[in-house]
């Protein structure tokens, strides 16, 4: 149980930070402020760090992961190219990223408790990207 459910979880992460990182990716460009550009390329960073360290631990467990559904990455996608041709502002790059954060946090959180038998360094992970994306929706909040 206890393999079964850190693999579950570890894909999970693996999905969530994948989407994550392409979620920066599809707005980076249109980014006008230097400071919130920098949170984002951090961010960015980060998420790509943890990308590293679930990729490891699932070749360990011989499992290749999990992608993001393509049917929320393309929304995501459609979403955020939709409002940036409407308004290409700061404002709604923060009001998009926060979004995804906020549903980010709501997926990990449930599969948290879902996969409660993980193991500790896989629970550790997830509340990791989990505190990613908690502190990238409240330091981006002064450009809503």
């Amino acid at each position: 149980m206890v393999e079964q459910d850190t693999v579950k979880l570890l894909r999970e992460c693996d999905a969530g930070v994948k989407m994550g990182v392409s979620s920066i990716d599809d707005v980076l460009d249109y980014v006008h402020a230097a400071p919130l550009k920098e949170r984002l390329s951090r961010c960015k960073r980060e998420h790509e760090e943890l990308a590293e360290q679930i990729e490891t631990l699932l070749e360990r467990y011989h499992d290749d992961g999990k992608d993001p559904n393509p049917m929320a990455k393309s929304m995501s996608w459609v979403k955020t190219n939709v409002k940036l041709a409407v308004n290409e502002s700061d404002a709604t790059i923060a009001d998009l990223m926060t979004d995804g954060c906020n549903m980010g946090v709501k997926s990990l959180n449930k599969y948290l408790n879902q996969y409660e038998a993980a193991d500790e360094r896989t629970k550790d992970i997830a509340k990791r990207l989990i505190n990613l994306e908690e502190k990238l929706a409240v330091d981006i909040r002064a450009y809503l």
